[in-house]
């Protein structure tokens, strides 16, 4: 089963429990694999691949997480809190994140193949690492190790 024919059997659930908060999220995740269909349709068939779900699921995730930080900021705890009730409910579907440590080993191997060496080659370790990392680690956090392994 694919995930997007999971989110829809989701949906369903979702609507019969009456969990407005999931559904609200699960509602976005579904809205967003459609805007990417039709975005590719144009030069395809439409259908989006596993690789284009992570993709759409990381950027809702950041959404979210940017969402949370503004209201915050903005001294809105009750919106802060439904954006996070709704990023659980997304990172749910997200591979699982890995540690630090695991980030760092996969940077450095890499920096290893790729033959980099200073701060000019950052865009080709980032390049690398990030496909190697798609959807499992905060692109800030693997900028942050790029940079500390390339400085």
């Amino acid at each position: 089963m694919s995930l997007k024919e999971k989110i829809d059997q989701e949906l369903k659930e979702s609507l019969k429990s009456g969990d407005k908060i999931r559904l609200n999220a699960i509602r976005s995740i579904r809205a967003a694999f459609l805007e990417k269909e039709v975005s590719i349709r144009v030069g395809g068939k439409g259908e989006i691949n596993a690789d284009q779900e992570i993709e759409v699921l990381v950027s809702l995730a950041k959404k979210r997480r940017d969402a949370i930080e503004q209201f915050t900021a903005g001294n809105r705890p009750d919106l802060a809190e439904t954006e996070a009730a709704e990023l659980k409910v997304i990172e749910e579907y997200l591979p699982a994140p890995v540690s630090d440590e695991e980030v760092e080993a996969i940077i450095r191997e890499i920096v290893l193949a790729s033959g980099a060496t200073s701060m000019k080659d950052i865009g080709k370790v980032m390049g690398q690492a990030m496909k190697a990392l798609k959807g499992k680690a905060d692109g800030t956090k693997v900028q942050n190790i790029v940079k500390s392994l390339l400085s």
